[in-house]
């Protein structure tokens, strides 16, 4: 008898709501990019395709997860060139790692609307894992959410054989989404 009552105990805590509500971000309200510097020229640039499920509850906050997908051959910077050498093999490889994903499996509170997203950045088949500085506030059925990450391009491969003369090292990641509320 005491089996089936540990055993009914256990369906129950396994059958529990999650603590996160799931949310769809909304693409003309968000964006995804990248800045940097070339030529001692500051530029930015932002990736055209990309999908991301959103799971957060401000509430239990560590129980929130996030996986973004972005398509390596969508980066565009507006210059004609360097949107044509992004996706090649020294820069992106978009040929054989088409797909980066920032896979979050937690969200730490920091006070007010900060947290760090704490988790894994995938990046030409290299995974790391890291923390990101993020923001994000719910407003009723509406969550916003920024943050950015300063990253160093070669650790994940980045622009092989390109020097840091011309192209620097350092690299910051950002976001800017909106998300409505799935029901």
């Amino acid at each position: 008898m005491a089996r089936c009552g540990t055993a009914a105990l256990a369906l129950l805590l396994l059958a529990s709501p999650a603590w996160a509500t799931d949310w769809k971000v909304i693409p003309e309200k968000s964006r995804l990019g990248f800045k940097g510097t070339a030529a001692g020229n500051p530029f930015e640039g932002q990736f055209q395709r990309w999908e991301a499920s959103i799971s957060f509850d401000p509430a239990h906050a560590d129980h929130g997860r996030a996986v973004v997908t972005v398509d390596m051959s969508s980066a565009q910077t507006g210059d004609k060139e360097a949107d044509q050498a992004l996706p090649r093999s020294a820069w992106f490889d978009a040929k054989t790692s088409s797909k980066a994903t920032f896979d979050v499996q937690s969200f730490q509170p920091k006070g007010g609307s900060s947290y760090d997203a704490i988790g894994t950045l995938t990046i030409r088949d290299v995974t790391k894992h890291v923390v990101m500085p993020t923001t994000i506030e719910v407003n009723g059925a509406t969550l916003h959410a920024s943050g950015h990450l300063d990253i160093v391009r070669t650790d994940y491969g980045v622009g092989q054989g390109t020097s840091e003369q011309w192209v620097a090292l350092d690299v910051v990641a950002m976001f800017d989404v909106t998300a409505q509320q799935l029901k």
